[in-house]
């Protein structure tokens, strides 16, 4: 099968039963959104959601923030992966938004990753999410199910990844194939024990083809 008929009989099979492809994260503005997303590398979204609600109250500009300790932050995330540098990311990134962005946070990419934490997977995130940018973000479960069903060929990088995911996909259909792909990772395509039976891209699927 060529990559083309590939990524379109995939891309179909989403638009048409996924029509509605979201993060999983819990926020009420772009700050927030920011907050969670520097917290859930290597960590769960639902541990996330279960830490987020008091933060945000606790914290709720970058105003806030930017005058917290990050030992006082900690006493709040502490349950997550690497409480201590994420603590110290946040208080940073909130200190960074006030001087560098008026307390803004900045769509454009290159200007996210100034910020303490976030690194290009973030940073795409929330240009995606937040201002509806065509941004890819390759975290573990974008960069497993593309090479499992044969969307990149031996990308070794999660940029890598993310450059050809860019180049096949429609440019409007970036931002919800970033989710597309991280959902079908978390609950269809596990790392462990994927639900190969029962998914509904084994028509397209490289890992599909090579088992029949």
């Amino acid at each position: 099968m060529k990559k083309e008929e590939r990524y379109r009989g995939i891309i179909g099979w989403f638009e048409k039963n996924v029509p509605v492809a979201e993060t999983e994260l819990h926020y009420g503005n772009p700050f927030q959104l920011l907050i969670a997303v520097i917290l859930s590398a290597q960590c769960t979204d639902k541990r996330i959601n279960m830490i987020t609600p008091a933060l945000y109250e606790v914290y709720p500009t970058p105003e806030t923030l930017s005058k917290a300790m990050p030992e006082e932050v900690f006493e709040y995330i502490k349950s997550v992966s690497y409480p201590n540098s994420k603590s110290k990311y946040l208080v940073g990134m909130a200190k960074m938004l006030i001087e560098q962005f008026g307390g803004v946070v900045p769509p454009d990419v290159g200007q996210l990753q100034k910020l303490p934490g976030v690194g290009r997977k973030t940073a795409n995130v929330i240009a995606s999410v937040v201002f509806d940018r065509p941004a890819m973000a390759v975290d573990t479960h974008v960069f497993r199910v593309a090479n499992r069903m044969g969307l990149t060929t031996n990308s070794k990088t999660p940029l890598a990844t993310e450059r050809e995911l860019v180049k096949h996909i429609p440019e409007n259909l970036i931002a919800k194939a970033h989710h597309w792909l991280i959902l079908h990772g978390r609950y269809v395509c596990t790392a462990r024990n994927p639900k190969c039976e029962t998914c509904g891209l084994a028509p397209w699927c490289q890992s599909a083809e090579k088992r029949n």
